[in-house]
């Protein structure tokens, strides 16, 4: 168990080895979030990440990607399409 003090300006330190867990260091930003009753820290980039990658579930699979080749591919395609004004979509 850690412990933090809050200053009279709101604020706290976040003891090292809970930056070590949530692996943030300076200028990284964490978000708090309320679950059953309790709030839970998080870091925030890890957190968008992980709720981009449920957005996107089965893309992948409704595309036709199944290999980082197919991606790659896809992305080219993309690229030679937009430059040469054509409709990608």
């Amino acid at each position: 168990m850690e412990l933090a003090k809050i200053t009279t300006r709101g604020q706290l330190t976040l003891p090292i080895e809970i930056r070590k867990r949530l692996k943030v260091r300076e200028g990284d930003k964490v978000v708090f979030v309320e679950e059953n009753g309790r709030i839970i820290v998080e870091n925030a980039a890890k957190l968008a990440f992980a709720q981009i990658q449920e957005a996107f579930q089965g893309e992948a699979e409704r595309l036709g990607l199944e290999t980082e080749q197919d991606v790659v591919d896809m992305v080219k395609e993309i690229r030679h399409k937009v430059k040469n004004n054509e409709n990608y979509a």
